[in-house]
């Protein structure tokens, strides 16, 4: 079990006394801004437990910022990571206090995400979130502008026009290089078929798009079936894995747009299918790393979680600083491709 560090760690660390980690910790007498700031660099890299309290003492003098992000199933490795980023891209803001809330939708109905975003809104000063493309939370988000609270499309698309911009990967270059791999690793042409969790979602439209147009262009030999919807679970996942093996016993792959990837992979291991199917993901988690390693799947197309959450908070506070933009904006962010050999 691994030593949590103490003060006289942080005190190591940091270059300076004991007594002088104590003074910046409960602010009993003035320290420098400059060593009050070497301990809190230091407390981050080791990991020292009261770096909450040491940011809030070292920046109690700077304006604050309350940034909201709602985000799509806490039970996925993704979000979880992804929480987790966004909590230390906000700790490692120096010019301002970064105050991050981070919650998640249990429903991704209309109605669920806007009880969500009426009660971030509450409480926080611009807010990110995943969320599928509805006409009602367009209308959420136009009010939200209008109320001087900015909010930034995560992941996929949304509310085009309104949002003051959109922090992601450009999805049709994800599907076209999913389908790519696979017709590059194809021995043969033949059946190829897409999960995706939503025709809502804008970014898993983009990307069952780019997976389509890429055989339409350069290898119509090869037959796409009709897109199947999983709702992002791995559930429903598991059980059409298993219906389209059956269905096409000569399929030779598949692209999950969205989530929901577990279930296509504990198919295709009860199917003792593995090294046998072309198979992309996307996001490198624990279960997708497994799968890569033992050749269950070709790829994982993923997204560089560190990357999203800095940006994200920066232009959050940018947003906040000039507030709405005259023209909304986008990121596309550079995507990381894993394979059995580079995990």
């Amino acid at each position: 079990m691994t030593r949590r560090p103490t003060i006289a760690d942080l005190a190591r660390a940091s270059g300076v006394s004991v007594a002088t980690v104590d003074r910046v910790l409960n602010g009993r007498h003035p320290v420098r801004e400059e060593t009050a700031r070497r301990v809190y660099d230091a407390a981050k890299a080791i990991g020292y437990h009261a770096v909450g309290l040491l940011r809030q003492r070292v920046f109690e003098d700077l304006p604050q910022f309350r940034l909201g992000f709602l985000l799509q199933k806490p039970e996925q490795s993704f979000y979880k990571a992804l929480a987790k980023e966004i909590e230390n891209a906000a700790l490692a803001v120096t010019h301002v206090r970064a105050v991050p809330q981070v919650d998640f939708v249990a429903s991704s109905t209309p109605q669920g995400i806007i009880e969500k975003l009426k009660a971030m809104a509450a409480r926080n000063q611009a807010i990110a979130l995943v969320s599928p493309d509805y006409p009602a939370v367009t209308a959420a988000v136009e009010d939200l502008r209008d109320r001087g609270i900015p909010v930034v499309a995560l992941l996929s698309d949304f509310a085009a026009g309104v949002r003051e911009a959109y922090v992601g990967l450009n999805n049709q270059k994800v599907g076209r290089t999913a389908a790519w791999m696979i017709a590059k690793a194809a021995k043969r042409p033949g059946k190829v078929a897409a999960f995706v969790g939503s025709h809502r979602f804008h970014g898993h439209e983009l990307r069952e798009i780019g997976f389509r147009s890429y055989f339409r262009e350069n290898a119509p030999e090869f037959e796409v079936l009709d897109t199947m919807v999983n709702l992002d679970t791995p559930e429903i996942t598991h059980e059409a894995t298993l219906d389209l093996l059956q269905r096409h016993p000569d399929v030779l792959g598949f692209y999950v747009c969205g989530g929901g990837m577990e279930g296509a992979i504990s198919a295709i291991r009860e199917e003792r299918l593995e090294g046998k199917l072309l198979v992309v993901v996307n996001e490198l988690t624990p279960e997708s790393r497994a799968a890569l390693a033992d050749e269950t799947l070709l790829m994982a197309i993923s997204t560089p979680a560190s990357a999203l959450a800095r940006e994200s908070v920066s232009l959050m506070i940018g947003a906040i600083d000039r507030a709405a933009a005259s023209v909304p904006g986008q990121t596309f962010l550079p995507f990381d491709i894993y394979t059995p050999e580079n995990i």
